[in-house]
């Protein structure tokens, strides 16, 4: 299993920013997913959307990177949105009840509509 993750950033509007996910989230990468994330919602909006159509792999160290990202959004007035969520990440989310913390939407564009119509709400709520 190769350790690499790559994320890039899209602002489709001046509140949302989506990240694309591309590579595993472990152990090994979990930490850098989210730092780099945070930094990202540091220079732009808090509402991001998170398109993970590219992850191969997330572990629980993966899982908890997300959940620390949806607080440091909500922290800031801001949601997360989760797009394009694999197969196997989805039945994680829902084992683990994460499902019912996070909006997840089909594709990052659903999610884009979703989060831009009126306004972005805070995930969760």
């Amino acid at each position: 299993m190769t350790h690499s993750l790559h994320l890039t950033a899209q602002r489709p509007h001046a509140h949302l920013i989506i990240v694309t996910v591309i590579g595993n989230i472990d152990v090994q990468t979990a930490a850098t997913m989210r730092t780099q994330t945070l930094e990202i919602m540091q220079e732009g909006p808090p509402h991001v959307v998170l398109d993970l159509a590219q992850v191969g792999f997330c572990d629980s160290s993966g899982l908890s990177a997300l959940i620390g990202i949806w607080h440091a959004a909500r922290e800031a007035g801001g949601s997360l949105g989760l797009a394009d969520v694999p197969d196997r990440l989805m039945r994680m989310l829902a084992i683990t009840g994460i499902d019912s913390l996070l909006t997840i939407h089909a594709t990052a564009a659903d999610a884009v509509t979703a989060m831009t119509d009126g306004q972005a709400a805070p995930s969760g709520s």
